[in-house]
């Protein structure tokens, strides 16, 4: 449900107000360029894009498309959210079914804060001797980062914010707003 405030465009997910934080055409810039760099450091290679579900569906599907090099892509879930905050816990529940052994794997992620999902799916994949594994997120929260795996491409760094669309969600709402929210606390 869209919520007009004066002249700021804002959204309601689950009874919270979001504001306009990244629109649609900034978005659009970030991911042409971070498929430029993808399509230029695999222009040899035949990559395999692994998308983390549910967040990652839109930027995979956006990024995908922007490449030029043939790829293929799949999708994992993992899971560390419950409400506004990452937990410690990552429950996986749905697994790889490609064989990545000898493949170079670029993971791709709609968001990393913490890095507890990520750093439980680099360590599931070690155990299928991929030939690389790089990171391409689109949001990344580097104050609330408490890994130490590097990303490799990165759309946006932004502060430790809640944020909404593009794919994120709040308890499974919001996804499908083609801008990024954040919330009016």
């Amino acid at each position: 449900m869209s919520v007009n405030q004066g002249n700021t465009r804002s959204v309601q997910v689950n009874g919270k107000i979001f504001r306009l934080f990244i629109p649609r055409e900034e978005i659009e810039r970030l991911v042409s360029g971070i498929a430029h760099q993808v399509n230029c450091d695999y222009s040899e290679k035949k990559p395999l894009l692994l998308g983390i579900l549910n967040g990652a569906f839109i930027f995979a599907s956006d990024l995908v498309r922007k490449l030029n090099i043939p790829c293929e892509i799949s999708f994992v879930k993992y899971s560390s959210y419950r409400g506004l905050q990452s937990t410690a816990k990552i429950t996986k529940l749905i697994g790889l079914n490609e064989s990545i052994k000898d493949r170079h794997v670029i993971i791709v992620e709609d968001i990393v804060d913490t890095g507890y999902t990520l750093a439980r799916l680099l360590e599931d994949l070690r155990a299928y001797d991929p030939a690389s594994v790089r990171i391409v997120c689109f949001c990344f929260k580097k104050d609330a980062f408490r890994e130490k795996f590097k990303i490799d491409y990165c759309g946006i760094e932004i502060p430790d914010l809640f944020v909404v669309g593009y794919g994120l969600d709040y308890n499974g709402y919001g996804r499908n707003f083609p801008d990024i929210y954040q919330i009016d606390k």
